[in-house]
C-alpha cells in the first residue's frame, strides 16, 4: 500500500498573515527591542482573512488541513481558540519551540519533510516569500498567500530573529 492510499492528503496553512490578519498588532514589532509577549499576547483579537479562511474551509473537501505556524508553542491554547472561533476545519497544528530561533524558512521546511515522509502534502499556503521559495525548492506544490497588507516588521522578524 503507498503512503497516500490510506488516507487523504495534506494541505497545509500558515496562520499569521494567511488566515488571521495580524494588522492592528504590527507596532508591537516597531520599537527596539521587539514587544514579542504584547505581540503574540495580541493574537486572539486577529480578525479573519476572508479568503484564507475560505481557501481552507474549501481544501477540507478534498484534504486533510493542517497547520503550520511560527507562532511559539507556549500560545497553542490561544491558536486552537482562534481557529475554532473562526471555523477552520480542524487539524493538526505544528508550533515553532518556544526556543527554536532558526528562520520560519528552515523551521517549516524541517516540519513539512517530516510530514511529507508517510503523507502526501498537496499544498502549502504561507505569505512568507522565502519560506514558500524553500517549499518549492524541495519538490512542495506552494500557493503564496498574497492577500494580507504587506507586513515587513513581521517579514524581516520571520527571516532574521527566527520568531514567527
Amino acid at each position: 500500500m503507498t503512503k497516500t492510499a490510506s488516507r487523504r492528503p495534506l494541505a497545509v496553512f500558515d496562520i499569521d498573515n494567511t488566515l488571521a490578519d495580524t494588522t492592528h498588532r504590527q507596532h508591537f514589532l516597531e520599537g527596539r527591542p521587539r514587544d514579542w509577549a504584547g505581540f503574540f499576547g495580541a493574537a486572539p483579537a486577529d480578525p479573519p482573512l476572508a479568503r484564507g479562511v475560505a481557501l481552507a474551509v474549501e481544501s477540507a473537501a478534498d484534504c486533510e488541513v493542517m497547520y503550520l505556524t511560527g507562532r511559539p508553542e507556549r500560545y497553542r491554547a490561544d491558536t486552537a481558540d482562534w481557529l475554532s472561533r473562526h471555523g477552520l476545519p480542524e487539524g493538526r497544528v505544528w508550533m515553532r519551540g518556544d526556543q527554536d530561533r532558526r528562520p520560519a524558512r528552515v523551521t517549516k521546511l524541517d516540519v513539512l519533510r517530516r510530514i511529507a515522509r508517510d503523507r502526501e502534502v498537496r499544498v502549502l499556503v504561507d505569505d512568507d516569500e522565502l519560506v514558500c521559495d524553500a517549499a518549492r525548492a524541495a519538490g512542495f506544490r506552494v500557493l503564496l498567500a498574497d492577500w494580507a497588507a504587506d507586513a515587513p516588521e513581521l517579514k524581516q522578524a520571520q527571516e532574521g530573529e527566527g520568531r514567527t
